[in-house]
């Protein structure tokens, strides 16, 4: 089984928040191929299913960004998976907005996300796929820039980015994640 997690906040006022963009995508997977996201278990929305015949969990955290790792680590044991089964969704404000890198591993690069999951399983070794959602303008803090909705002119770009982000997912699933790396990687 392929677990693909999309980081976030909880609750309304980050719903269409730059940082909620790994949920964005784990909702239009799940609408896509018909995968309930039930009720809260393991501190993550979650639920099973398939994409082409292939076993998935979809996942969203239900602690705050900075402790995703806590649910990660909860449903890797629930559901049996090691690192590399995992495929974690995150924004990222060294990409340009809609831009994707999927990688096997690697740094967190400043994430507190990915340092919490780093922090929870004991490794680095997990597949990730950062979306670009632009550097804060001069004055504006990572934190709150993080935090802001999309512009009504930037939405476009974040909607197509989010169908690609679920395509890449898809190809990953299906095929591998190399496979997706050459596909998707811009």
């Amino acid at each position: 089984m392929r677990g693909i997690i999309g980081l976030g906040n909880p609750g309304p006022e980050y719903q269409a928040t730059r940082h909620n963009v790994g949920f964005e995508v784990v909702r239009a997977l799940a609408s896509a191929h018909g995968i309930r996201l039930g009720r809260p278990r393991a501190a993550a929305i979650a639920g099973t299913g398939e994409i082409d015949g292939a076993p998935v969990l979809l996942g969203m955290p239900l602690t705050m960004m900075n402790a995703s790792g806590v649910a990660v680590q909860r449903l890797c044991h629930l559901y049996e998976m090691e690192p590399e089964d995992l495929i974690i969704i995150v924004d990222d404000i060294n990409l340009d907005l809609g831009q994707m890198r999927l990688r096997r591993g690697g740094s967190e690069g400043g994430h507190n996300g990915l340092k919490s999951i780093t922090e929870r399983l004991g490794t680095r070794d997990y597949p990730r796929l950062r979306i670009g959602v632009g550097r804060p303008p001069a004055g504006v803090s990572a934190r709150d820039w993080v935090l802001s909705p999309f512009s009504a002119e930037e939405r476009d770009t974040v909607d197509a980015a989010i169908a690609r982000a679920r395509s890449c997912v898809e190809t990953a699933v299906l095929e591998d994640i190399e496979t997706a790396m050459n596909e998707f990687n811009s």
